[in-house]
């Protein structure tokens, strides 16, 4: 139990996935306790965590349901949070994606920014000389009206 309980640990620090353990097995696991169990090779140390205390009362075929049940809703448990686990991983992607479009949109709107403020600052300065120059020829206009009369 020491040593499944290192493998958790082990796991816990660097996320249990999959393929981590693609050689684990429940079938073989509970397999190997039943051979020890019947061998007389447990460690005396069963008390732990994993049975309650009505454990030491119960047999050892009552204990053994026990742990698989145990086994199986700790598989089942392990199955939902991997199925969670690859839909953070697909909506994270996603996410991404939609980040690096979004991305992209914005620096070709900049772009399309920095043409417009330049073109407006043409314009401006076109329209200036156009103003300028309009000053002028009615300064002529008048010049020339005054000569007329």
């Amino acid at each position: 139990s020491s040593k499944i309980r290192n493998l958790e640990v082990q796991s816990a620090d660097d996320v249990a996935v999959l393929e981590d353990c693609a050689d684990f097995s429940l079938a073989k696991t509970i397999s190997k306790i039943e051979e020890k169990l019947e061998r007389g090779d447990l460690p005396d140390c069963l008390d732990d965590d994993i049975i309650p205390s009505v454990g030491n009362e119960i047999g050892a075929e009552a204990q053994i349901r026990f742990l698989k049940a145990k086994f199986r809703v700790m598989q089942e448990e392990l199955d939902s949070v991997v199925c969670e686990c690859r839909k953070k991983d697909d909506e994270n992607q996603n996410l991404k994606s939609r980040l690096k479009d979004a991305e992209e949109e914005n620096t070709k709107l900049q772009r399309t920014i920095s043409m417009q403020h330049s073109q407006t600052e043409k314009y401006k300065m076109l329209s200036q000389e156009a103003n300028k120059k309009s000053e002028g020829l009615q300064q002529e206009v008048i010049a020339l009206e005054k000569v007329l009369q």
